[in-house]
């Protein structure tokens, strides 16, 4: 978080200067907290998630119960997503608020265990509070991007070279194309460790790393199978990226690789 906001306040000044910088930051800042206020009635939108009644499965409502009482937070809201891929993904900006939306794929395909280290997983990520996390990276991330957009206006008005010099000139033109791909990549890299953290506490409420392992390779081997048809900018909420290999690179992925994943939980076991 630190580094990004030294790019966010250095790589700003040089593109659109201060009143730029004040300017993409403040309205970055409207813009994601309407986004985190929302972010549990967004991601079920877009997500085509309805709510799972306790009827439909007393069994879920029972396994999320004893594990929340194992972690110590509230029983958050419990909703189904209509897709064949195994798949899951939390949200709510608090742990008062929390939703785990399950898909229709990964209660038919996952045993009990491996069912119930994912749900422990997104537990752990409202526990933790990556919503708010995420949110905070978004805020500076997409302030940047702005910036850089404004730098491109005043570059093709002829007002890029405040300096009056080639070389202020160039510093310019860089900062313009690579301060947004530097923002990205450390915003993927907080993605990246949040997933490792829920992963980690995720296994110490289920109290067995074992299953989360198992669960994630046949996560993996399920959204092979049958990519999920999501909107890109939802992918970063599952438990496993939804999407192909392909329509994502691994440099800018949101989640890190499962062989990885895997083997610190089998460490985490031993």
């Amino acid at each position: 978080m630190i580094v990004l906001t030294v790019i966010f306040i250095v790589a700003g000044n040089l593109i659109a200067g201060d009143v730029g910088v004040q300017f993409a930051f403040v309205f970055a800042i409207v813009m994601n907290f309407g986004t985190y206020w929302f972010s549990d009635k967004l991601a079920l939108k877009m997500t085509k998630s309805r709510p799972l009644s306790e009827e439909e499965a007393p069994w879920l409502y029972d396994m999320t119960r004893r594990l929340c009482e194992r972690a110590n937070m509230p029983m958050p809201k419990l909703y189904l997503m209509d897709s064949p891929q195994p798949n899951a993904f939390a949200t709510g900006r608090n742990p008062k608020n929390g939703v785990v939306a399950v898909t229709s794929g990964l209660v038919r395909m996952m045993d009990r265990e491996e069912l119930e280290g994912v749900v422990a997983h997104e537990l752990a990520h409202i526990k933790n509070r990556d919503i708010l996390i995420s949110t905070i990276a978004a805020v500076l991330a997409g302030a940047l991007t702005m910036i850089a957009q404004m730098g491109r206006y005043r570059a093709m008005f002829g007002r890029g070279n405040r300096g009056g010099n080639a070389a202020t000139a160039v510093v310019q033109i860089l900062a313009v194309i690579l301060a947004p791909i530097a923002a990205l990549l450390v915003r993927s890299a907080i993605s990246r460790s949040r997933e490792y953290e829920a992963d980690k506490v995720g296994a110490e409420i289920s109290g067995n790393p074992k299953g989360l392992a198992s669960a994630l390779m046949t996560l993996e081997r399920g959204a092979q199978r049958a990519p999920m048809q999501v909107n890109e900018a939802a992918s970063h909420m599952f438990i496993i990226n939804p999407l192909t290999r392909d329509q994502l690179s691994s440099m800018f992925s949101t989640h890190p690789p499962i062989k990885d994943r895997v083997a610190r939980l089998e460490k985490l076991e031993r």
